[in-house]
């Protein structure tokens, strides 16, 4: 991922529409980027309309194999994780090829970088390499947010057969066993409490002192489930949110994935915090969630992102528009979220949640940029709006990854 070149842009976002775009990449970097210019014999011509990379933060690949084998029948979230065990055991060799199936499917949807949030650690770190040596093939970026889960609930009740497999038996051993991944090109290796539920509060500090003396990022399941939060209320006394406020989790370094069942005063501690919030929209329909408070945890002062989760869709600007359309509905009131922002979820934000110097086309930033086709509606000039409503993963027609091109068609 560190290849050097130039490309041509006929309309590129760089905070703001510019024409005849000149992109000078090196190592890897975007060295210079001059608007109003021609196109040099030796440039790649990019037809339409080239954005930044974005930014899939939250994945689980093997939920895959999920996609449409689990739309009959009913049931709710509790009952679809039942099912969704018996997806969970994979041999490294298996897995490396359907991870490859899985990414090069973001990657042709414009994602140039990827959160897996991973606790299958029955083979130890195995399959956590495994997905990294499939990312690097593909040639996406990814960050293994390797996920710490020790108990069945809050109770401290023991994990079920299925889960057994995802636990390391105290976080101690997590940490040992993490410590052995490294970041390389392309990788970053993160932290993550699975949720609440599975990680008790000394665990959590622990975890959470990993990454912030590694200053690397990390992530939570948060609030996904109105049970979690009622169990947490029963056994803990608090919300979750409170929970991990009181055991100093919260900081401007966390990613809460979902955050949907929280009170005004979670709002409130999430925003003074300036924990990131990663909403993934289309697993959350899929599973029958609710709607967080998304317009009210930007308002109070957390980022907002998005990841594919399930991978029942794989399309970042779909999450993104979802964003705003899903509350229109909940909410009755249209336009809780500006374009502006829900394109910087889609890309800024997220890199930022992953620990990528990426998300936006400046010199000095990485060189991951995707171009979508907008020959439908030449007369259109490029505009978040339109980017966000208009287009869809499908539109992609280039994409490059530190300077090197990864789809072309």
């Amino acid at each position: 991922m560190n290849g050097s070149g130039k490309w041509h842009a006929e309309q590129a976002w760089l905070g703001h529409r510019a024409e005849n775009v000149l992109i000078e990449v090196e190592g890897g970097r975007i060295k210079t980027i001059e608007e109003d210019t021609f196109a040099p014999p030796d440039a790649v011509v990019l037809k339409g309309w080239t954005m930044p990379g974005l930014a899939n933060v939250h994945s689980h690949a093997f939920q895959r194999l999920l996609r449409a084998e689990i739309e009959s029948g009913g049931g709710d979230f509790w009952e679809w994780r039942e099912r969704m065990y018996r997806f969970t055991q994979w041999e490294p060799a298996d897995y490396f090829k359907h991870a490859r199936l899985v990414f090069r499917e973001m990657l042709e949807a414009g994602i140039t970088a990827v959160g897996e949030f991973h606790y299958l650690h029955g083979h130890g770190n195995e399959l956590g390499e495994t997905l990294i040596d499939a990312a690097a093939e593909e040639g996406i970026r990814i960050t293994l947010i390797d996920a710490c889960y020790l108990r069945g609930g809050l109770d401290g009740r023991p994990l079920d057969l299925e889960q057994m497999t995802f636990s390391d038996g105290d976080a101690d051993s997590w940490v040992r066993r993490v410590d052995d991944l490294v970041d390389t090109d392309g990788v970053r290796i993160a932290a993550a409490i699975h949720s609440v539920r599975a990680v008790d509060p000394e665990s959590m500090r622990v975890v959470a002192t990993y990454a912030r003396e590694r200053r690397v990022p990390l992530h939570i399941h948060l609030a996904e489930q109105a049970a979690e939060v009622d169990e947490c209320m029963e056994i803990e006394g608090c919300s979750p949110v409170a929970l991990l406020e009181r055991e100093g989790i919260l900081g401007p370094d966390l990613t809460a994935v979902h955050a949907i069942h929280i009170d005004p005063h979670d709002v409130t501690l999430l925003g003074q915090n300036h924990v990131s919030i990663c909403a993934c929209p289309t697993t959350e329909r899929d599973l029958g969630d609710a709607v967080g408070p998304l317009q009210a945890l930007s308002q109070a002062g957390c980022r907002l992102s998005v990841g594919s989760d399930s991978n029942a869709v794989v399309d970042v600007l779909e999450e993104a528009r979802a964003i705003d359309l899903d509350q229109r509905r909940a909410l009755g009131r249209r336009v809780l979220h500006q374009p502006s922002e829900l394109l910087e979820a889609a890309t800024v934000n997220g890199m930022r949640a992953l620990g990528w110097d990426a998300g936006e086309l400046k010199a000095g930033r990485l060189a991951d940029f995707i171009t979508l086709d907008q020959s439908r509606d030449l007369w259109r000039e490029m505009t978040p709006a339109y980017v966000v409503y208009g287009l869809s993963g499908r539109d992609v027609t280039s994409v490059v990854v530190g300077g090197q091109t990864v789809v072309q068609r």
